[in-house]
Parts: structure tokens; sequence; C-alpha cells
């Protein structure tokens, strides 16, 4: 996928008008019968399949329906499985830039990822109410990293209780295996399978407290791709599965350096102490010599998240990275602004660049994770920090893991923020 950048001074960007907010549309009948259309042959090498279950419990909608974030056909797959109906979708503001007007008529609704966004809010409600359309939602956000969900926003539940309409879910199996994002959107032969269920109806989202609400949708949100394949016995044959695997598992477990792993077509190899793993079929890591310290991708990722939370509480975590800046202020283009340096410690992230004119300070307690995307526009890794007038795209120069980052900026707003706070 392709968007538009820029280069302009930050003088300019920072003179520019903000994107001026607009009603969400209903999306037509053409605008809904094109992206069937044109999504029909991407699905057809897919095998793809649906199951539906309990959906008379939702009666006629309109729903909003709750889908995991697995890859860029995601949307295709909702086409799929709900073509004719009409809804809206909750779409990241940087799939807007320069498709501002198709993206409107075909029902997306623009929103800043890990941003509070109220105005977001009165749009999926607007599109509800008014509308009486459905709306489709991701709610993780951003793609899944480690093949698990990404963690939900707290207080779902009191959205739904706000917005007083069936909840339907959709599960989609294989779609994260075939195209993971680590593997620079490279496809693999996986099959992909979806699920549709009515997870919730308006009684019993009357019924229930905000709390059970939060914990029926983290239960519906819990799961393992990378178990699911060696379970179901998902073969992926491809010589580059492991290619960019480094940006998932970035730290050595054999000698704990970070930032020197490196996967090649079916290994990854440690180019500090020279072991080497290989990425078998059934997605698992084994060593090609000695002891396999962790075979399953999503533990080893625990594992790096364990060793982030111990930096952090021993008062040594600090991630450095000099990195090329882009700002997002309005749904024209992406606005290369020049180079600046990223720094995250327990204070947070700070931001510096373009000859001492930008400085951006975030507290840990700002967001409950960060926007940390692998090969971003096909351009670069970034990690996104902003607020609603403003995102900044870091994009990393060096070795920088930017998935350390995502790990430690959950940690770090668990330490900010009590539990007992965050369920409020």
């Amino acid at each position: 996928m392709k968007t538009a950048f820029l280069r302009k001074s930050y003088d300019e960007v920072v003179a520019m008008p903000r994107a001026p907010h607009k009603k969400p549309k209903r999306p037509n009948i053409f605008f809904r019968t094109l992206i069937r259309v044109l999504s029909a042959k991407d699905l057809i090498p897919l095998n793809f399949s649906i199951v539906k279950k309990d959906l008379e419990k939702a009666g006629k909608g309109p729903y909003l329906i709750l889908m995991n974030h697995s890859c860029f056909l995601d949307l295709e797959i909702a086409s799929a499985i709900f073509y004719p109906m009409a809804y809206g979708i909750v779409a990241t503001s940087d799939g807007f830039v320069g498709k501002d007007w198709l993206m409107r008529q075909i029902g997306c609704i623009p929103t800043q990822k890990f941003v509070s966004d109220l105005t977001l809010v009165r749009d999926i409600d607007y599109m509800l109410k008014r509308k009486k359309t459905s709306v489709l939602m991701y709610p993780e956000a951003g793609y899944s990293l480690d093949g698990r969900a990404t963690i939900l926003p707290r207080k779902m539940g009191g959205l739904l209780k706000l917005l007083k309409v069936p909840v339907l879910s959709v599960h989609v199996d294989g779609a994260f295996l075939r195209t993971p994002l680590y593997n620079e959107l490279k496809n693999r032969k996986v099959p992909v399978s979806a699920e549709v269920t009515c997870l919730l109806t308006p009684e019993q989202i009357r019924d229930k407290s905000v709390e059970e609400l939060d914990a029926i949708l983290d239960e519906a949100f819990t799961f393992d791709h990378f178990k699911w394949q060696k379970e179901n016995d998902i073969r992926i044959t491809e010589p580059y599965r492991a290619n960019g695997l480094e940006r998932l598992l970035y730290k050595c477990p054999h000698c704990q350096a970070e930032g020197r792993m490196r996967g090649e077509g079916e290994h990854l190899t440690c180019h500090a102490c020279g072991k080497v793993w290989r990425m078998t079929e059934l997605g698992e890591m084994e060593a090609v010599e000695g002891e396999t310290e962790i075979s399953h991708i999503p533990a080893w990722f625990d594992w790096e998240r364990e060793c982030v939370r111990r930096e952090i509480e021993d008062g040594t975590y600090a991630l450095e990275a000099d990195v090329e800046i882009g700002m997002l202020v309005n749904h024209k283009a992406i606005y290369l602004v020049g180079d600046g340096h990223l720094s995250h410690t327990k204070e947070g992230f700070w931001l510096t660049g373009c000859d001492g004119k930008l400085e951006y300070t975030q507290k840990p307690r700002a967001s409950y994770t960060v926007n940390s995307d692998y090969y971003f526009y096909e351009r670069g890794d970034i990690i996104s920090i902003g607020n609603r007038d403003c995102l900044y795209y870091c994009f990393i120069k060096g070795n920088t893991p930017v998935a350390k980052a995502r790990l430690a900026t959950e940690e770090l707003f668990k330490l900010s923020v009590p539990e007992s706070r965050r369920k409020q």
C-alpha cells in the first residue's frame, strides 16, 4: 500500500490548517459493490470460508461490528462477509492521505491510533442512530505484532452501553500468518477463515457492568495464531518465512544481545554470539545447534516483555534512535520535515529535531500503548506519537527495535496508572 509523502519545512507544516471534521457518510450500493468486486480476486487464493453463529439473536441491526486486525486484507474480508449490507468503517487517519474523498465514499471514519478521540464516539453514534448504518471497528487499532491481540483499550464496555446496539464479533484465522507485518507483506499460502458471532445483545449490554463487558471483549480477543497454526497442521513452506523476524524477536535469549538478530530465509541468526534458529514449517523456533531456549514465538515475545519490565524497574531502560520525522496534520500528505532524535525512558517520549525547532514530549500515562509499525507504507519501521493536533511518524535509522518501544510503553503505562484507575 502506498501513500503520499511530501518534503516541507517544519515551519510550513506547523502553519498549515488542520483537517476539518466532516460527518461520516453512509456508503451507497455502488461503492459497496465496487469494493466487493475488486476484493473478490484477492480472496480466491485464500480458500476463504465463513461460519456464522447465533446471528438471529442480533436482530436487524444496525450493529457494532468488532473484528480482529490481522493484515491489509481485513477490509476485503469484511466485504465478503457482510455485502451488500451498508456499514461505516473506523480507519486510521493516515489511510485518508491523498484519498480523503474515496475513503469517505466507502464509509470510512478517520481517527488517530491510540489517541483519545471523543469525536470518534460521536461519529459512531451518528452513523448508528441517525444514519441507521452499522459500524465496523477494529478495537485493537493496530495490527498484531506477535499473532496475538494488541491490548484493548479499557472502558470499551462503556462505549457499548452508550451505543446500545447489538455487537457482532468477527474472528479471522489465517490472515495474520498469510501476510505477517514483520515479513514485509510477502504472501504465503495459508487458508483464511472467519467466524461471525452475535457477541452481545442490547439486553445483555444493559444488564452487565462495564467491567463485565470488558471481560467479555477480552475473551473474544484472546487468540494465538501461531498456536492455531500448529494445532491445525498449517505448514508454511515458503523459503522466506523468517525474513524480517528480527523485528519481533529482537533480543537473543542465548547471549541477551539486542539489535543483532537477523531473519533471512528460514533462519534467525544472532550476529553477536552466532547462534542460529530455524523457523519450522509449523511456525516454531528450533536451535540449529544446542538448546532451544524458547520455541513458541509469542512466548519469546513475552520473555522480551519481561526483560523490558525489569529494565524499567531497575532504572536502566532507555531507547535512543536517530529518526527521519514525518508529520500528519491533514489528509493531503505525510510531510517529511527533517531529521531528529527520539528518546524513550521512564519519563516517556522526547522527540527533538528540525534544527532545534521541534520538541515534543509524551508522558507514560498519555496512552496505554504506542503505534509501533513495521515497513510503514513500504518506507520503513516507525514509532508514531502525538495527539489530535499532530502525529509524528519517527522513521527509525539503524537497528533500534520498534517492538521494544511498544512493550515499554505498555509496561510504563501500567506502572504510571494504577490498575484500579485503568478500569474506571
